[in-house]
Formats: C-alpha cells, sequence, structure tokens
C-alpha cells in the first residue's frame, strides 16, 4: 500500500501513525504547525485508551510523566462528600486512568513516532489547502506559510486522514455547509497550579454545579519540586449567555473572572481560591461542539478525532475517543489492503456510531450529572445525609452508563480480552 498521509500530528494522528507502523502499512504525518509547542494543560486517559498505548508499548514511559487516577470523588459546593468510587486500576482495571499534562502524553507520541517511523515521517509547515481523489490515490496541497514563502509540494499517497482537530480543514472541505459550532450556555476556564497533594493524591474531584459553578480537578505530574507539590490541574465552568467566541484551546484567560465565584470555597482538602491564585497558565474556552456529522468518509478521505466528532469535555473522553478511532483505522487498512476506500468505509461504520453515542452524551449525562442531581433536590442547599437524596445504586447508574456509552466498562473490556 501506498502512503496513508495522517493530516495533523496531534495525539490522534501520531496515535493513528504508531498503529499503522505496527500493523507495517507507511504513513506520512503532515502538520500544519511550523514547530510542535508544549500546549494546553492536563487531560485524562481512561483505561480502554490506555490499553491501546500499551499495546504501542508506551504504558512505562507514561506512566513514569503521569498520575495513575485511583478515586473519583464528588461533592456539592459546601464541600460535602457526595460520592466516591475507585478509577484505574485500584477499580479493577487491567490499565490505569492516566492523569497527564496533554504535552506530555503529545510529547511521549511524538519521540515515538520519530524514533519508529524516522523523523523524515514527521514533517511540519504542511498547512493543507486541497485533497484531491482519484480512482488510483489522493493528492495533498498545501498553503503557503505566513512568511510568504512556496508551498510545499503536493504529496501524493492512497488515503488521507483528517485528524487535525477541532479546526479541521479537511472537514469543512468535506462539510463546506456546516453551521457554526454549538455552544451549550457554559464557559470555561482551565489552569494548573503546583500544590501539595490533595484528597488521595490521584484523586479526580468534581465540586458544585453549573447554575453556580461547577470545578473539576486532578493532579497531572507527582513531585514537580523539592516539597512535593503536585501539578494540579483545574477547570471551572458556570452557566453564561456570554462567551468568548474563539473556539481555540490556548485563549490566555483571567484566573480573576473565577474567583468571585469561589470565593467562599475553603474546604478541609483544599483552599480553592489560593490554589487558584497560583495557578501557572490560565485559558479560557467555551464549552461548545458540532453535531455529530452523518458521515466522514468520501472515498479515500476521512476523518478522526477532534476532526470528526468534537466534544465538550465532561466525560474525560475526548483525547481517548482518538485514540480508539486510531486503532480501529489502522486494523481495519491492515486487513483490506488491496481496498483501502472500503477500509474507511468499514472503520467509519463501526466509529461514528460509538463517537455519536459519547458527543450526545457528554451534553446530556456526563458522570458529573450526579452532582445536577443533587444539585436540584436540595435546592443548592447542604444536605444532612446524602442517603436521603440520592442513593448511592442511583450514582453507580449515571458512572455506569457513562462507562458503557464510552466503552470502558470492565465487563466489555474483559470480553473483548477473551
Amino acid at each position: 500500500m501506498a502512503d496513508v498521509l495522517i493530516v495533523g500530528g496531534g495525539v490522534g494522528g501520531l496515535t493513528l501513525a504508531l498503529c499503522l507502523h505496527r500493523n507495517g502499512i507507511p504513513c506520512l504525518v503532515l502538520e500544519a504547525a511550523p514547530e510542535f509547542r508544549a500546549l494546553g494543560v492536563g487531560i485524562n486517559i481512561l483505561p480502554h485508551a490506555a490499553a491501546e498505548l500499551a499495546r504501542l508499548g508506551l504504558e512505562d514511559e507514561l506512566a513514569r510523566v503521569a498520575v495513575l487516577a485511583d478515586e473519583a470523588s464528588f461533592f456539592n459546593r459546601f464541600g460535602q462528600l457526595v460520592h466516591s468510587e475507585p478509577l484505574g486500576r485500584a477499580a479493577g482495571y487491567a490499565h490505569p486512568q492516566f492523569s497527564i499534562h496533554r504535552a506530555d502524553l503529545h510529547g511521549t507520541l511524538l519521540r515515538a513516532a520519530r524514533e519508529r517511523l524516522g523523523a523524515d515521517r514527521v514533517l511540519l509547515g504542511r498547512r493543507l489547502a486541497a485533497a484531491e481523489q482519484d480512482a488510483e490515490g489522493v493528492t495533498l496541497r498545501f498553503a503557503p506559510d505566513a512568511s510568504g514563502a512556496a508551498a510545499p509540494p503536493p504529496v501524493r499517497g492512497a488515503v488521507a486522514v483528517g485528524c487535525d482537530g477541532i479546526h479541521s480543514a479537511l472537514r469543512r472541505q468535506l462539510h463546506p455547509g456546516e453551521g457554526e459550532p454549538k455552544y451549550t450556555g457554559y464557559n470555561m476556564w482551565r489552569g494548573v497550579s503546583p500544590w501539595p497533594p490533595i484528597l488521595t493524591g490521584a484523586t479526580m474531584a468534581r465540586v458544585g454545579w453549573l447554575a453556580t459553578g461547577k470545578m473539576v480537578l486532578y493532579p497531572i505530574r507527582n513531585a514537580t519540586d523539592a516539597e512535593g507539590r503536585q501539578l494540579l490541574n483545574w477547570v471551572f465552568e458556570i452557566e453564561s449567555a456570554a462567551h468568548r467566541s474563539r473556539r481555540d484551546w490556548n485563549l490566555p484567560g483571567d484566573v480573576g473572572d473565577v474567583l468571585p465565584h469561589v470565593a467562599g470555597w475553603r474546604f478541609p482538602w483544599l483552599d480553592v481560591p489560593a490554589m487558584l491564585r497560583a495557578s501557572d497558565s490560565v485559558l479560557e474556552y467555551p464549552m461548545v461542539d458540532q453535531d455529530p456529522l452523518p458521515r466522514w468518509t468520501f472515498g479515500r478521505l476521512s476523518l478522526l478525532g477532534d476532526a470528526a466528532h468534537p466534544m465538550v469535555p465532561r466525560g474525560s473522553n475526548g483525547a481517548g475517543q482518538s485514540i480508539l478511532d486510531a486503532r480501529c483505522l489502522a486494523d481495519a487498512l491492515a486487513r483490506a489492503p488491496d481496498d483501502p476506500a472500503g477500509a474507511l468505509a468499514a472503520y467509519e461504520a463501526e466509529r461514528l456510531p460509538a463517537t455519536t453515542k459519547v458527543v450526545l452524551t457528554n451534553r446530556t449525562n456526563p458522570p458529573d450529572a450526579i452532582l445536577r442531581v443533587v444539585h436540584e433536590r436540595t435546592g443548592d442547599k447542604p444536605f444532612v445525609r446524602i442517603e436521603d437524596v440520592m442513593t448511592r445504586e442511583e450514582m453507580l447508574a449515571i458512572t455506569g452508563g457513562y462507562k458503557r456509552v464510552a466503552g470502558y466498562d470492565l465487563e466489555s473490556l474483559r470480553a473483548a480480552d477473551e
């Protein structure tokens, strides 16, 4: 087979390159940026996606730079514990849940891709202008860079896969009439703070609800200094009619916009205002996604990851779904080396329905819906006994239901390993 052309060198694109290499399929990664920079803040890789990275031989390296999450805990905005359950290996999974800085994950994937494929197979400064296809393959044409230098020469391959994220140039070409992103009515700020370990030191904590503000906190690096502090990732969301319209994961934000909403959030395990003031960086992002597409694949062209199914980040699952996409697509191409267009269609048939469910569930019933129910039933007041508000069975039904939709409930993963 001729090269699989991978448009975009993010998490999804690099994972696809590594999966293709494992399957003996040549590929070329074409990244628009002139250089890779350490961007973003924290993300989580759930056990089903961690299993795919382990198959690529990356688990040990990731474990050295990540925190292995062991607990999910839910609190109301008064600091009362609502629910707690184990995560990752502590919950019986064969693979961990990685809480990790996006730059650390990307750096691990990039080093592996350059070592295994060769540095000349990951090319920068290739901003897609147009993708053309015929009966024999695809041709990608690129735009000149900002300096005015001539555009890089076109490249030819068997198929092209758009792994170019939420601003995907290939998606715009395949779906030119698509509307604007859907704003959910919630604005979000994200940041990281050097901070002493909280709770177990490997807890993902969710606090409050969207009407008055909701926060998600989890550590993403261990022992960052001689005092044993971690790098604590935080996310704050609140209902808001106004938002900055740019859909940019790296738009600078102001912690001063968050502080008034959490002025009284001082819990035995965390002084939230003090932690926020210690933030190294703050980013602002409107909670937007896109309606699921009716199709990703047009002959020899297809989409993967955020380019295919952007979702609001409520289930710790966006990067993980792109990793699952990559494994599926690489295996489909390996099964049908003489029919790459058919392989893309088979990949879409498996992954489009699965990711559509995740996109819609992230909008309506992600794991933190537990806190919505408690907020509504208590009228946003402290409770005396959580059992009088919501049963543990109700809570486990919400978190268990999300695991089944996202494909990482223990029963499904065990069955897949048999």
